[in-house]
C-alpha cells in the first residue's frame, strides 16, 4: 500500500509538472476576484501566446468575461514580442496582453486589478506583470490551492514595485 501511494503521488507530480512546462516560455500561486470595477467603455487588448496553452486560454476568457474585448494571436516568436515591448525576463509569465492604448499586462493578472490600473495609470508606467504562474491567479485554478502573489506595475525605466499584493480567496 506504501509503494502504491508513492506511485500516485510521482504521477501526481509528473502531471503537474508537465502542465505547466507546456505553458512556460520563461519560468517562474486561489484568488476570486474582488468586487470588479465597472468599464465605462469596452477595453481591447491584444493576447499574444501559445497556440496549445490551456491556461492562457483560460485567462483570456477570465478577462472576456470581465468586459474586456480580446484578439487572440499566436506568435512564432513571443519571448522575441516580450523583448520588444521592453519585458524584461525577471517580469516575465506565458502570455502578455497589449491594450489599445499601449499598456502591457503580462501573466495571469485578475481582470479587475486591471481595470483599476486603466482607470488612473501612473505617467511612468509600462503596464503590469504577475511574473510566473501562481497556483489560483485567473486562469491558474487549482481546486482550493492558491498562492499569494503580487501584481507588479512596470515602469518604463525598466522597474518595478508592487502594485497589489494578492492574498487568497
Amino acid at each position: 500500500m506504501n509503494l502504491m501511494m508513492k506511485k500516485i503521488r510521482w504521477l501526481a507530480v509528473l502531471i503537474l509538472s508537465i502542465s505547466n512546462i507546456a505553458c512556460i516560455d520563461k519560468p517562474q500561486s486561489v484568488t476570486v476576484p474582488i468586487a470588479e470595477v465597472p468599464l465605462s467603455s469596452q477595453i481591447s487588448l491584444d493576447v499574444y501566446k501559445s497556440l496549445t496553452c490551456s491556461c492562457c486560454e483560460k485567462w483570456v476568457t477570465h478577462i472576456t468575461d470581465s468586459g474586456f474585448v480580446t484578439a487572440v494571436h499566436h506568435p512564432t516568436d513571443l519571448n522575441q514580442l516580450k523583448i520588444n515591448l521592453n519585458i524584461s525576463s525577471q517580469y516575465q509569465s506565458c502570455h502578455t496582453a497589449v491594450s489599445s492604448n499601449g499598456y502591457v499586462f503580462e501573466g495571469h493578472i485578475p481582470a479587475y486589478i486591471i481595470q483599476r490600473f486603466l482607470a488612473d495609470p501612473p505617467d511612468d508606467a509600462l503596464g503590469l506583470a504577475v511574473p510566473g504562474m501562481p497556483i489560483g491567479s485567473p486562469g491558474m485554478e487549482m481546486g482550493n490551492r492558491y498562492d499569494k502573489y503580487d501584481v507588479l506595475i512596470l515602469s518604463k525605466a525598466g522597474g518595478s514595485k508592487i502594485f497589489e499584493h494578492v492574498v487568497a480567496k
